[in-house]
This record gives C-alpha cells, structure tokens and sequence, in this order.
C-alpha cells in the first residue's frame, strides 16, 4: 500500500495532522529498537533533564518541557529510578515537589551509544540541508505553540 497515493488530494492541512502521528509512531518505535535499557520516552526525559543546568528540576518542570502529564513524567522517573539512571528526592523547602537528579550510569549510557547516535540522527536528517532542518524546527515550534493555547483554552 502506498500511503502518498492514499493521500494524494487531501487537503494539505489534515494530511499533515495525520502525519504527526505516524512520525510519533515511527520515532517511537525507532527509538525503542535503539536501546537495549531504556525506552524512547525515557530517553526523551533524559534529554530534558540534561538542559537543566541549575540545579535538579521538578516533575513538573521536566512535564511542562515534555509536554506531558506530571502523572506520566512521574511513572517515567519512576522506572528510570529503578534502574539506576536517576535519584528522586523531595525538595528541602517544599516536601510535596520532587526533584529528579541524574546519577553516573546516564553518562555511561551516553558513551555507550555516542557513535549510535551520531549516525541514528545523520540517518534521520539525511537529504536535509541545515536550512531546511532549520525551518523545520521553526514551523514545529510555532505549531507547539498554538497547541498549547489550544489546550489552556479548553480547560
């Protein structure tokens, strides 16, 4: 089955709504064929745990960059946890946040699969100039964007 022709005359706009999902899907299962100790969605938190510099976010810091549930984001840390990639600890000024903070072994994993990764995003990104990954980026974010006043609108 063809997937371009099934798509051929649909409007542009639903065709690329669809098409967020199948790319969701995909990268999914892409990246849960990548490692062996961790799925993509962990992988994901951990990337978004390495930009913060100043100290130990939240579950809800690490959520609101995620674009996650903090329900989900917690069971996440939580299998991380298990696994000895993270340690959880409650905020000294206020008991009821927790505090997500790396160990050792996130490192470890990163050497481990360094050279996977360069050439896993060269794959990914090939026939792409840095321009058009660019532009990419920018039209995506723009899309967050109106995303995230779509969803304060309905609450």
């Amino acid at each position: 089955m063809d997937r371009e022709k099934l798509l051929e005359g649909m409007e542009s706009r639903k065709a690329l709504f669809g098409l967020f999902f199948c790319f969701d899907n995909r990268l999914q299962q892409a990246g849960d064929q990548f490692y062996e100790e961790i799925t993509c969605k962990q992988f994901f938190l951990l990337i978004c745990l390495s930009l913060f510099k100043e100290g130990a976010p939240t579950i809800n810091d690490l959520s609101e960059i995620m674009g996650s549930s903090h329900q989900n984001v917690k069971q996440i840390a939580l299998k991380l946890e298990k696994n000895g990639f993270i340690k959880t600890m409650n905020d000294p000024q206020d008991k009821r946040k927790i505090r997500i903070v790396p160990t050792q072994k996130i490192q470890d994993l990163g050497a481990k699969y360094y050279e996977q990764e360069e050439a896993f995003m060269a794959a990914l990104y090939d026939g792409l100039n840095d321009e058009e990954i660019e532009r990419t980026y920018k039209t995506m974010s723009k899309i967050e964007q109106n995303l995230i006043k779509i969803k304060g609108e309905h609450q």
